[in-house]
């Protein structure tokens, strides 16, 4: 089955390129468009993407709270990829802390852009650049703190967390640990349950924020 992707953003010559690039793949299919945030929640429940391709400035609804509307609304959402015109931007950050999977500068590379779709529909790896990792830091909070001490993370796990902030799959963190690829997957399931996070970019964003991990230190 190809990724289905829903792209919504206010230009539609960026629509249109990004359809003309995705369309090239034959794993990938776009499945519909919005202009705005404000489109996103029907057009997720009539198309169904795997994908929704979210601009982070938009006129009505922007990319932060439409991403919050889908996750709070929709029944097994899709993967949100942010598309931004700058990395070292609050609007972004944003948008991943309210929980977009991953991000996507428009200036990307076709072969980019096409790798940033491919990562988010799997789940498995991380589009956290090293500008957002300093955002992550410098936004440290006591909140952030509380839950990674009460998650009371194991020494494996925090071993595996640091290996998923630096962006690994699970087979390659098995191969860094001499670890079974299963056995890496129970032991980053049991660090989203343990700190409360959606997907791997919730819970890097708490191990930046609570001082667990230091940017550059994993980068």
């Amino acid at each position: 089955m190809p990724i289905t992707v829903l792209l919504v953003d206010d230009d539609a010559l960026v629509r249109a390129g990004l359809r003309a690039i995705l369309e090239a793949q034959p794993d990938i299919e776009v499945v519909g468009e919005a202009a705005d945030g404000a489109a996103v929640i029907p057009l997720v429940r009539k198309v169904k993407p795997d994908v929704v391709a979210m601009d982070v400035r938009m006129p009505l609804m922007d990319g932060i709270e439409a991403t919050r509307a889908v996750l709070r609304t929709v029944t097994d959402p899709p993967r949100i990829l942010v598309i931004t015109t700058f990395e070292e931007d609050e609007y972004v950050y944003g948008a991943l802390r309210a929980g977009a999977d991953g991000f996507l500068l428009k200036r990307a590379r076709p072969t980019e852009i096409v790798h940033a779709v491919r990562i988010v529909a799997e789940g498995e790896s991380l589009l956290f650049p090293p500008a957002l990792r300093s955002l992550a830091a410098a936004h440290g909070n006591e909140s952030a703190r509380r839950a990674l001490e009460m998650a009371a993370l194991t020494e494996r796990e925090g071993q595996v967390l640091r290996f998923v902030a630096r962006g690994l799959t699970n087979a390659e963190i098995a191969a860094e640990l001499h670890l079974g690829t299963e056995t890496v997957k129970t032991h980053v399931s049991a660090v989203l349950a343990k700190l409360g996070a959606r997907d791997r970019v919730q819970a890097v964003i708490t191990a930046y924020e609570s001082g667990f991990i230091t940017a550059g230190a994993d980068e």
